[in-house]
């Protein structure tokens, strides 16, 4: 035998369930609390124990309707006469051995009667008598909407006069139309029509039900006064007690027809990706705001002014201290003993221009568009106030990136050392041989009668070639490290700016992007979520 592949109504509801909780505060809050009314109440009646069916007779003032009540049941329960309306409140009747209390609770029917039976045609079946549906009276019309809304089938009782009255075609038949299943429309006092009115008035009933969408509402003649049609009645409504599906069908169309409403709120246009131009638009607008380019020059100044200062000529690299080092100076790339415990990582860096923060309020608008297009109305509001929800803060943010940032400042330059200690020879070189040259003018000038040995190296005397190694040799190194020092430099640039445009890109994705996208997963969420109810 083939298996039921359909979702259970159980399944529908969960799924309805999780679609309405992802679609609240986007979709249209009427259709959305219109569903979570269907999914709170088809809950409810699914949980109340036993397999009772219920039916609701429904229909205008002088319709016949209390009449049909007791030819259905074989009682003479409900008031009929003259007097209208002849029901004022909801009345019940149901047959079994005890009365399904808590059924009837969450009706709110308060009439209650019990045919006690063990075997019955009705067991298990609870039939209301509604009050009329046109009444003056406004509680009755309150009480006839509510339990349409809670019954698992309704019987509407039309007279030939007012089988097209549009209170009862308006109200209730074609927003009804998802139910036409679970609804019976039954031509009532047919015994006050001959023949030809009565194919006539069936004829016309069954063109306007199919005009209004109630194709599968089956039509039934009756008369309650001479019992025409009443067992044709009664064997449908035995049928459905012993089919127990009714109940299931009901709850079934209401959640079909709300999971449709809501997946026609959410759309059906391609949920837009992120990614490509305008995120990198976005992350460069957001790197200039934050003075990468600022920064990735002071790493190259910063580079060279350290390298001069290790590798240069000690004569008069020494200068070089005397100025700012770049980076220290803009509060970026300290180690943390430059930092006392108590520091906030903030950077000195120049605050974003006029000129840039319309560049970064464009590529944002950039991106909101993108992330919009073809998104439904109340999504893409959404979308708009999460995208900008951090803007207040993003300055902080992108400052606090840039300042802790590692930009490897402290690493790539073991060879300072060698060359450092290399300088200070050449120099120790220069001044034993400057003093070298010296003493004899200073003995003389002393009149001390002390000769100093005479060295020569390849004809040289030593103390000249000291000096003139030493400064030789100072000078040549220096200007050889340069070339190597500058070389880093534009490396530690590059890297510098990949590390923070990183960082910048990280911020942009957490304070921006994640917030964007986790509503277009929302809504894809959303949108398959419905498409399970439905």
């Amino acid at each position: 035998m083939a298996r039921d592949l359909k979702p259970s109504i159980a399944m529908r509801l969960k799924s309805l369930d999780e679609a309405i909780d992802l679609a609240r505060g986007r979709a249209s809050d009427e259709v959305v609390e219109a569903a979570d009314a269907v999914v709170d109440r088809a809950g409810h009646r699914l949980s109340i124990a036993g397999e009772h069916t219920v039916v609701a007779l429904a229909g205008a003032t002088g319709s016949g309707k209390s009449s049909t009540f007791n030819a259905i049941s074989g009682t003479k329960l409900a008031r009929t006469g003259v007097t209208r309306p002849t029901t004022s409140e909801a009345m019940s009747v149901s047959w079994g051995t005890e009365q399904p209390v808590e059924l009837l609770d969450w009706l709110d029917v308060q009439r209650r009667h019990l045919v006690a039976s063990g075997e019955s045609a009705f067991q298990d079946l609870v039939l209301l008598d509604l009050p009329d549906h046109d009444s003056t009276e406004v509680g009755h019309r309150l009480t006839v909407d509510r339990l349409v809304e809670l019954v698992d089938m309704l019987v509407w009782v039309v007279d030939p006069q007012k089988y097209a009255d549009g209170a009862l075609h308006d109200g209730y038949l074609k927003p009804l139309a998802d139910h036409a299943e679970v609804m019976v429309v039954v031509l009532n006092q047919v015994d006050r029509l001959d023949a030809t009115q009565r194919a006539d008035a069936l004829a016309d009933l069954r063109r306007l039900l199919d005009a209004e969408g109630l194709t599968r509402t089956k039509v039934m003649a009756m008369s309650a006064l001479t019992g025409e049609g009443v067992a044709e009645l009664r064997a449908l409504l035995e049928e459905v007690a012993k089919a127990k599906a009714m109940k299931t069908q009901r709850f079934t169309a209401d959640v079909l027809r709300h999971a449709g409403l809501l997946a026609a709120e959410l759309g059906t246009s391609p949920v837009p990706r992120l990614g490509g131009d305008v995120i990198d638009r976005l992350n460069e607008t957001m790197a200039e705001a934050a003075a990468v380019p600022v920064v990735t020059d002071g790493v190259l100044k910063a580079w060279r002014h350290r390298g001069t200062i290790a590798t240069g000529w000690p004569m008069v690299s020494w200068l070089k201290r005397l100025k700012p080092d770049p980076l220290r100076k803009l509060r970026v790339g300290l180690s943390p003993r430059e930092l006392s415990p108590t520091d906030v990582s903030r950077t000195s860096l120049p605050k974003a221009t006029s000129v840039q923060k319309a560049r970064l309020d464009a590529a944002l608008r950039g991106l909101l568009d993108a992330a919009t297009d073809g998104v439904p109305r109340g999504w893409a509001d959404q979308i708009r106030r999460v995208g900008r929800g951090n803007e207040k803060l993003l300055a902080d943010r992108l400052d606090q990136a840039v300042a802790t940032t590692d930009l490897r400042m402290d690493r790539g330059h073991g060879w300072w050392v060698l060359v450092t200690i290399l300088q200070w020879i050449l120099f120790l070189a220069l001044i034993v041989g400057a003093v070298w040259l010296a003493l004899p003018l200073v003995f003389a000038l002393l009149q001390m009668p002390i000769d100093l040995p005479v060295i020569a190296w390849q004809g040289w005397p030593v103390q000249t070639v000291l000096v003139a190694g030493g400064i030789a040799g100072g000078v040549v190194l220096a200007l050889l490290s340069r070339v190597f020092v500058e070389a880093g430099a534009q490396v530690k640039a590059r890297q510098a700016r990949k590390e923070l445009t990183d960082a910048i890109s990280e911020v942009t994705a957490v304070e921006v992007v994640q917030p964007i996208q986790a509503e277009l997963d929302r809504l894809t969420a959303a949108r398959e979520a419905a498409k399970r109810a439905a």
